[in-house]
């Protein structure tokens, strides 16, 4: 608790500091000279004072829209607002420096800093301090990030921030992967089998060679047990052994342990059915094995 006060107060001091320093733009107006703009706009951005830096930049690009600093200020103007966590805004000025500039040097840069900024989107200002599992967040930033990263690899391979935004691909990947399975947990909890089964043939048919396959294997197989599948069960549960011979739910003969192979009707309560899952869910374990596999 004492932790969190204090986090809160740090939180607070800084946003009353930001208001402060956002009060002038140490004498900037329109009438500055161009270079002396720009020059205070770097300032800013060195001293990562985003706030001010992305009024600067629109200032300098406002007063001089044709100098010879105005794509350059466009440009770091994207950096400027996701330093300052608008993200949103940052997305709209690299589209709108790709739009502008399609031919630019620089416009990997853009199409890079869109996909940082579409996934930041997805942090919200407690999260940034407070540990939370990414996995159970909605992934809608992530599927964007994960296009914008895919369309700046495809189109520049050869960029120097197509490597990074390949190592990053591979950790949304996974991510999008591992959310599957942290519905379908969820489903299980519900009762709600056919989904739960169609979430992880979903991830083993559309997110091969990820740390998630193992779980996604695993959730078909006890969701046909469940439903009364036996020879998709079965099948399921051949290709986890053949694959995965050393997973935790699996028995010394290649089978689902007997925790994870009940019959339905020993798993859902009366009241679990009459409330549609919302409470005294089944108790059947759930299949998480990232500390093995990821």
């Amino acid at each position: 608790m004492k932790s969190l006060k204090i986090t809160i107060a740090l939180l607070l001091t800084a946003m009353l500091l930001a208001c402060a320093g956002n009060d002038e733009l140490d004498g900037l107006t329109a009438d500055s000279g161009e270079q002396q703009m720009y020059d205070q706009a770097q300032r800013y951005l060195r001293n990562r004072n985003f706030s001010l830096a992305v009024r600067g930049l629109q200032l300098l690009e406002s007063r001089y829209p044709f100098g010879r600093y105005a794509e350059q200020a466009q440009l770091e103007l994207i950096y400027a607002h996701y330093g300052a966590y608008e993200h949103e805004a940052a997305v709209e000025a690299a589209d709108r420096f790709i739009r502008l500039h399609p031919q630019h040097p620089s416009v990997d840069y853009a199409y890079y800093m869109k996909g940082l900024a579409a996934y930041a989107g997805n942090t919200d200002l407690f999260a940034r301090f407070l540990p939370t599992d990414v996995s159970s967040r909605d992934t809608t930033h992530a599927r964007e990030a994960f296009a914008e990263f895919s369309q700046l690899v495809s189109r520049f391979p050869g960029s120097p921030y197509a490597a990074d935004a390949k190592a990053r691909m591979v950790y949304l990947r996974n991510l999008l992967a591992r959310h599957e399975i942290t519905v379908a947990n969820y489903y299980f909890r519900r009762g709600a089998y056919l989904a739960a089964a169609n979430r992880g043939r979903y991830v083993v048919e559309n997110f091969q060679r990820t740390p998630a396959v193992a779980d996604g294997l695993a959730v078909m197989a006890q969701g046909y047990i469940m439903l009364g599948m036996n020879d998709l069960a079965r099948d399921a549960t051949d290709i986890l052994a053949l694959n995965f011979p050393d997973y935790p739910a699996l028995d010394d003969d290649g089978n689902l342990s007997s925790d994870y192979s009940l019959e339905e009707g020993q798993q859902r309560s009366w009241l679990n059915r009459a409330t549609f899952g919302l409470f005294d869910p089944p108790e059947i374990p759930q299949f998480d094995t990232r500390e093995q596999y990821e």
